[in-house]
């Protein structure tokens, strides 16, 4: 007798169990997916179902057709039951130091604008002065600062950042992508609950037109200091540590911003 959906789900192996979950995650087909990957639907059907094994390739080959992260292929490869393909190395190891000494340079030669170095749940490694005295502005909480939670639980930030809700919607949008390119991340996936929830509390206002840029606007004993934002990936190496990482890069926006910045200096 077939086994019941409910049943079925809880009698799939983990690898065909996570296999389904990215599928999914990413709205595909078993059929666009099996198109993308250059199987047949019916080899991804039992893939999925696990009544078939893959192959380390084929699990390779299925994580390049998901487009997933370097640190998710490695969990469907131990969920297929084969090894890591990926480092994963501590960010203050020695095998990292060059690129641990390139980072520390990008930020201190932003100066005097803001940089701060974040891993891949937004928690915040690192950060040069300026960066800094925004981030205190923000106040000091207990634990590690982490660059969603202090927009979203954060009683200070509704008070410090003048176009929060703006600013909410921007990092919504963000990490909804990004928690759909990992699948199931849990930490991810709390992010962007917590982001929803902020947003239903501080909506953004739909009658005017909207700006083609969203600055981040900052309340200063200075006045309102405009930044804009861009965040760099790194996509040259294949340790997943690295890969993980987001390094903030803000620009001032206006010549106020501009002064006051090397005022501060």
């Amino acid at each position: 007798m077939p086994l019941p959906d409910a049943q079925l789900l809880v009698a799939r192996p983990p690898f065909a169990s996570a296999l389904r979950r990215h599928r999914t995650s990413r709205r595909l087909s078993q059929l666009e997916l099996s198109l993308e990957c250059s199987i047949s639907a019916r080899h991804l059907s039992f893939l999925e179902t696990g009544r078939a094994q893959p192959s380390r390739d084929m699990v390779m080959q299925l994580a390049d057709g998901l487009m997933l992260p370097l640190g998710t292929r490695n969990a469907l490869l131990q969920a297929a039951g084969f090894s890591a393909a990926f480092p994963a190395s501590q960010l203050d190891s020695e095998a990292l130091k060059p690129f641990r000494e390139m980072l520390s340079e990008m930020i201190s030669r932003h100066a005097p604008n803001p940089a701060m170095l974040c891993d891949r749940h937004w928690n915040i490694l690192d950060a040069n002065p300026a960066a800094a005295a925004l981030l205190s502005g923000l106040g000091d909480g207990p634990g590690p600062h982490n660059a969603v939670r202090i927009l979203t639980d954060n009683p200070a930030a509704s008070g410090t950042i003048a176009n929060l809700p703006d600013v909410l919607s921007e990092m919504s949008a963000r990490i909804h992508l990004e928690a759909m390119e990992a699948g199931d991340d849990g930490v991810l996936l709390d992010h962007l609950a917590a982001l929803e929830s902020a947003c239903a509390r501080h909506p953004v206002e739909t009658a005017s037109p909207r700006s083609p840029i969203v600055p981040l606007i900052v309340n200063s004993p200075l006045g309102q200091l405009r930044f804009l934002s861009t965040i760099a990936h790194f996509g040259t190496s294949e340790d997943v540590t690295i890969r993980d990482l987001r390094l903030e890069l803000l620009f001032p926006a206006d010549d106020a911003t501009r002064q006051a910045l090397a005022h501060l200096a």
